[in-house]
């Protein structure tokens, strides 16, 4: 039986194309250098004797275990993702892609960017396109009023501007 990719019920396949790079340079950089680099010193560490109680040994064992583990992990997502590269037909719209303005109650304007859920960042200001405020936001137009499920209640928002 295979594992999900993660642990939520839905995970969208979509991804800029920013975030497809970036997911095939860490790919990249984990096979080509940091693999070959902790291999060597495995095999440097071994070639010290007794196994059992080499830390670099065994370190190095691990890291090459997780090192593993997210090649596969990138290998197999890289392979079922969609990269979404052209604006919609209607970008007055907040679709997959979009930077949205939104203010809040009390005045506070929000920049975000909905994006795939392997590249969101909040400190970018880039949300997941499986989120609730994602979710709230899409399709939605300048003007908008978008009300958002956060765990302790709900929040208005309206949309301020949009753009691709």
């Amino acid at each position: 039986m295979r594992k999900p990719l993660r642990n939520r019920i839905s995970v969208s396949p979509y991804i800029t194309p920013e975030g497809q790079r970036q997911l095939s340079e860490e790919l990249s950089y984990l096979w080509k250098v940091k693999r070959p680099q902790v291999t060597q010193a495995v095999a440097e560490a071994a070639a010290m004797g007794d196994r059992s109680e080499n830390a670099e040994y065994i370190y190095g064992k691990k890291q090459l275990r997780q090192i593993d583990s997210r090649v596969r992990f990138l290998t197999r997502r890289l392979s079922e993702l969609i990269v979404v590269n052209r604006t919609p037909d209607d970008a007055s719209k907040v679709f997959f892609g979009a930077w949205v303005e939104v203010e809040d109650s009390d005045g506070n304007v929000r920049r975000y960017r909905i994006v795939g859920p392997d590249e969101f960042d909040p400190e970018k200001g880039f949300i997941s396109i499986d989120s609730p405020m994602a979710k709230a936001l899409l399709r939605r137009t300048e003007g908008d009023e978008v009300i958002v499920k956060k765990p302790n209640g709900t929040a208005v928002f309206v949309v301020t501007s949009i753009h691709y």
